[in-house]
């Protein structure tokens, strides 16, 4: 008689056991991302940069342009925007830098000022200032050697990362349909029309969350560098990208993006009321920016919970420092749109999704454009 292959029986795990490994799981996680950081960090930037930057390389090679040069002439428009913006913001600081000193004095002043109000109503002993400035001369001396390391450490790393990315990118973009195929050997045949659709659906959407946000911060950043060109704030275009940037960050982001133009023009004219329409010039683009720009433009295709993106922003800080809180949103939305095609983790999707995803902010209950949204696709068609 013919014998057949004993299956080995499937070993269940206990409840226990299953979790216990799955966060041990996360835990080696977690410790080899950030003790890769140096590699991983240029590859993350460079994957999002070439989402970015590969509708527009098709373009070119459409028009009849060599993959490779297509590529380098990406990689050069794409070095001239950035040169660009930090000749214009650089020049922003260097001025903002030189007014320092005075703004300093100033603040010398009001701290005086307020120290004199307070012992005056409330009976508290004012501090001295020699006391305070000798303070804090001590904790810098203390923590100079750190900051020095810390700040050359953080200046090879950028230079180190400006040198690699374009070179990342490059290879993304030229071996693209190479490692599509790489991933199509995991897969059987019968399931990669699947896979396929999957992949190009997740490259659509995030290549559209990324353009989005983007959008969203030129247009906040336009928004605000209105209302404090009207109110004849200095160094307005620099604040006003600073806080549209910031604003990406739910509830704090606003917060701190208003309070340092506030108090420089409080500070640089004595107006509280000045100081005061600063703040309600950032509170109202807040308010469009929340309520009608970002669900028009990037509502509909990935949204992410306030929840989860203070939380992505705080372990982003933590596992990778400010480049991780850079990137911790737009990993997140990719999650996002990964655990949404895969049908097991879809629960996760839902969990990183905002509450108002499906609502009637774009569409209406039954599915309808909503007033906005008819007047959103009308301007848009």
């Amino acid at each position: 008689m013919p014998q057949h292959p004993i299956t080995p029986p499937a070993v269940k795990l206990s409840p226990v056991v299953h979790y216990s490994l799955l966060l041990l799981g996360m835990v080696l996680l977690v410790y080899t991302l950030h003790e890769l950081d140096d590699i991983l960090l240029p590859l993350a930037f460079a994957g999002l940069l070439s989402l970015l930057l590969l509708p527009l390389c098709r373009r070119f090679e459409r028009w009849g342009l060599p993959r490779v040069l297509a590529i380098v002439v990406c990689l050069l428009l794409m070095v001239a925007l950035l040169t660009g913006l930090v000749w214009v913001f650089g020049a922003q600081i260097m001025g903002f830098k030189k007014e320092l000193p005075i703004l300093q004095e100033k603040m010398s002043q009001y701290f005086d000022q307020v120290q004199q109000f307070m012992s005056s109503r409330f009976g508290i002993e004012p501090t001295s200032k020699d006391e305070l400035i000798d303070e804090s001369l001590k904790s810098m001396k203390k923590g100079a050697g750190g900051y020095l390391g810390t700040t050359i450490s953080t200046t090879t790393g950028i230079l180190s990362v400006a040198t690699l990315i374009p070179i990342y990118i490059f290879c993304f973009l030229l071996y693209r349909d190479h490692m599509r195929q790489f991933m199509f050997r995991f897969v059987s045949p019968d399931k990669r029309t699947t896979v396929l659709h999957t992949v190009d659906n997740i490259q659509t959407v995030v290549q559209a969350y990324i353009t989005g946000l983007l959008t969203v911060i030129a247009i906040v950043a336009v928004l605000n560098a209105i209302g404090l060109l009207l109110l004849g704030v200095k160094y307005a275009i620099f604040f006003a990208v600073f806080a549209s940037v910031l604003a990406i960050i739910p509830y704090i982001g606003i917060i701190i993006g208003a309070t340092l133009p506030a108090i420089i023009t409080l500070v640089e004219t004595g107006d509280p009321v000045k100081a005061a329409l600063v703040v309600l010039v950032f509170l109202i683009v807040q308010f469009l920016e929340g309520n009608f720009i970002t669900p028009m433009i990037t509502g509909s295709k990935v949204s992410i919970n306030p929840m989860a993106a203070i939380i992505a922003l705080i372990l982003g800080g933590e596992l990778w420092g400010t480049p991780g809180m850079i990137l911790s949103i737009p990993l997140v939305a990719i999650l996002k749109v990964v655990f949404d095609a895969y049908k097991p983790l879809e629960p996760f999707g839902f969990l990183l999704g905002d509450v108002a995803e499906g609502d009637d902010k774009v569409e209406g209950k039954n599915g309808e454009p909503s007033f906005w949204g008819k007047i959103w696709h009308r301007v848009t068609r």
